[in-house]
């Protein structure tokens, strides 16, 4: 049985009228759970070594451009030779695009003959077009050179080298067929130039298939879900701006300024935070549906012009704009951002009706903010001390997604293995070469796929670590304003929180690494299972008994439900973690023993106060959202270098760093009124239900008759 906590806690006289002179919070703690901080430093040295493993194979320009016939990275300024400015990815010989295409054959997209250019070659109007291979031996043209003559040096070959050139071997190769860049790849349109046609068969050229089939075989491979995720990937790269803006500084200041209208307008606050989530919600399903209608659109518009010469849902369809030469592909991006408008618009209405549900509940929430609110106007330091985790995990979410851009692109370049037939000339070796004529593609460690999720578990891990420490400084702060009878006391430190901070950074981190170890290890399987049961759905195996749906559908509400407890223990535990200095599992022990005992008097108290905090957490992710749609609905995010290929995971990542941010900020109000209930609770608990060291506010909230019959209800 645990002793009565105002005596560990206060020197105040506890119910068996003994006292403790040590202070408003007991200073003889000893370390915790060493073992689980020395795992989460050896996690932190794991993390290091899987980072230098992505930074030392890894390459972010493979996620967004190709790699040429002599397995460079387009745009690579450390190629051989110099690709800087050469991003586009050109398959050179339409009849191996083609055999690519056909169902029973050998010969794979992948071991195409592929160059890179400045932009895609579109056919002559009057004469035959040429594209050549980078410039060497015979050839004495610079690179520049070779740019500056859009890629043709024709002229300049040989008997020898004219004669392959025209049976497709190179070095030089028709443009036959007009091109589009689609995410820097050439994607060819096919409706052969017949005029380029006319000019190629005068002059002897081997037959050139011309079918639909050119089209889809390039267009499989831009829309894979390999490349669309790596697309992904690269959207977040090329949008850091955005991510420092809207993910970073927006929601710091929005929630500096939600913090300080608690303080100073708390009893409108409820019903502003209310309003405002719905409105916020409102505008960004809004934003899907526009995006969503505007790219529909363009691709309706592309299918009834015919410019790929195909009809169907998946079609290739430019943007075009005066200064926008780039295209797009709908396809699985479309797609997804539909799925996401869907999924808004049932998350809107949720949030709605659940919005009517508890406006009568709002005065109890006002109630309970109002004790927060004198809290921070008694500890301000509250307000600013976020700002200290804040910076540490803007610093760590920087390194993360810099390294995690480098694992996403890590492998090795190596040639395929193939036996097509590939023949071409060799400027170096001055012949026709038909034994190292493979294409070239990234080949993929089979741990890449294990660091990967290592990487993004040790993102959750850290995260919820440093959110626990926040919310352990927050909640000793608190608890010397509590028990001190709710007064600016001498016997409170001169500054609470650094007080607070240098307890647990002394005593209780390893507690606080085995509770923000306990939820990432939850969330992780809750995934995984998650997972799982998307995998039978789509797959549709599923129970056919009603005992089996029954018995389905019961787990996952016992899977939330498991989820939902371990959270709210956890946040608990750290309230008695930084009030006794006690171990983990123990601190949880002392704090759900508490909550059971007085589940009816703090339980809607607490739900409806989180509730309304919660939604003020998603009005600053969802405000994060809104300004990250606008600023990549600009010029700079739709045409040239910086062109994202969606919205969608940027929005999502500046919608999570959002969420994050808000939850330190508000963690401050959250922990304020878990810890002075928790330990009102233990205070009436101790003293036969009259609580001794309850600050006047608090015990006007809490044992008022009527509010007390209305909590109870």
């Amino acid at each position: 049985m645990r002793g009565p906590l105002g005596a560990v806690i206060g020197r105040y006289p506890s119910s068996d009228g003994s006292a403790q002179m040590e202070g408003i919070i007991k200073h003889n703690r000893k370390c915790r759970d060493i073992a689980f901080l020395l795992l989460f430093i050896a996690f932190w040295v794991a993390m290091n070594v899987n980072s230098s493993f992505g930074f030392d194979k890894g390459n972010p320009l493979r996620l967004t451009f190709g790699l040429d016939y002599k397995g460079n990275v387009c745009g690579d300024r450390h190629a051989k030779p110099g690709l800087r400015e050469l991003e586009l990815k050109y398959w050179v010989n339409p009849n191996q695009v083609y055999q690519s295409g056909l169902k029973n054959s050998e010969f794979k997209l992948s071991n195409a003959r592929t160059i890179c250019l400045m932009d895609c070659p579109i056919p002559s109007e009057d004469s035959l077009n040429w594209v050549c291979d980078y410039p060497e031996g015979e050839i004495h043209l610079s690179m520049d050179d070779w740019i500056d003559r859009n890629y043709d040096y024709f002229e300049f070959l040989t008997p020898e080298m004219r004669n392959t050139s025209l049976q497709l071997q190179g070095p030089c190769y028709p443009v036959i067929f007009p091109s589009v860049n689609v995410y820097w790849s050439c994607q060819f349109i096919a409706r052969a130039s017949n005029m380029s046609l006319r000019h190629w068969e005068q002059m002897g050229g081997v037959k050139i298939n011309e079918d639909i089939v050119i089209d889809k075989s390039i267009h499989r491979s831009i829309n894979s879900r390999s490349s669309v995720l790596k697309r992904y990937m690269a959207d977040i790269g090329k949008s850091w701006p955005v991510l420092i803006v809207c993910g970073g500084m927006l929601p710091l200041f929005l929630s500096v300024i939600w913090l300080l209208m608690i303080r100073h307008f708390v009893s409108g606050m409820p019903w502003i935070t209310v309003i405002l989530f719905n409105v916020l919600i409102l505008s960004v399903t809004m934003f899907y549906y526009l995006k969503v209608v505007y790219d529909s659109r363009i691709e309706y518009a592309y299918q009834h012009w015919h410019l790929a010469g195909w009809i169907g849902n998946d079609a290739i369809s430019p943007i075009i704009g005066e200064h926008d030469p780039y295209y797009r592909v709908f396809g699985r991006e479309l797609t997804h951002l539909r799925v996401a408008s869907v999924l808004m618009t049932i998350v809107m209405i949720t949030a709605v009706l659940s919005s009517i549900a508890i406006v009568r509940r709002i005065l109890m929430a006002t109630s309970v903010l109002k004790v927060a609110a004198k809290v921070i106007g008694e500890v301000q330091a509250l307000i600013i001390f976020p700002i200290i985790p804040y910076l540490i995990l803007a610093v760590f979410y920087m390194i993360w997604l810099s390294a995690a851009l480098y694992l996403f692109s890590s492998g090795q370049i190596l040639q395929n293995d193939c036996s097509s037939n590939c023949c071409v000339y060799d400027l170096a070796l001055k012949r026709v070469n038909c034994d190292r004529c493979c294409g070239y593609s990234i080949h993929y460690t089979p741990h890449i796929a294990i660091a990967i999720l290592f990487h993004l578990f040790g993102c959750y891990w850290v995260t919820q670590f440093f959110i626990a420490c926040s919310s352990t400084v927050i909640a000793g702060s608190v608890a010397s304003y509590y028990w001190a009878h709710g007064e600016s006391s001498p016997d409170i430190p001169f500054l609470p929180v650094f007080s607070s901070m240098k307890r647990l950074i002394r005593y209780s981190l390893g507690s606080v690494a085995l509770g923000s170890l306990t939820v990432s290890f939850v969330e992780s399987i809750r995934f995984i299972l998650e997972s799982i049961r998307r995998k039978l759905k789509v797959y549709n195996i599923m129970p056919e008994s009603q005992v089996g749906k029954v018995a389905f559908y019961s787990t996952q509400g016992l899977r939330k439900s498991i989820e939902w407890t371990i959270k709210s223990v956890n946040r608990n535990a750290y309230i008695m973690i930084a009030i006794t200095g006690k171990s983990f599992c123990t601190a949880s022990a002392i704090a759900t023993e508490l909550i059971i005992s007085n589940i009816l008097r703090i339980g809607k108290v607490n739900v409806i106060g989180d509730v309304i905090l919660f939604l003020g957490k998603l009005c600053v992710s969802l405000s994060s959202a809104v300004f990250a749609f606008l600023m990549l609905d600009t010029h700079k995010y739709r045409s040239a270098h910086n062109k994202i290929s969606s919205p969608l995971f940027p929005v999502l990542v500046c919608w999570g760093l959002g969420y994050v941010v808000a939850t330190l900020f508000f963690g401050v109000v959250e922990m304020s009124i878990d810890t002075i209930i928790l330990s009102f609770c233990q205070d009436s608990e101790e003293h036969q239900g009259t609580a001794q060291y309850a600050p006047p506010l608090l015990m006007e909230t809490l044992n008022d008759q009527n509010e007390m019959q209305r909590l109870t209800q």
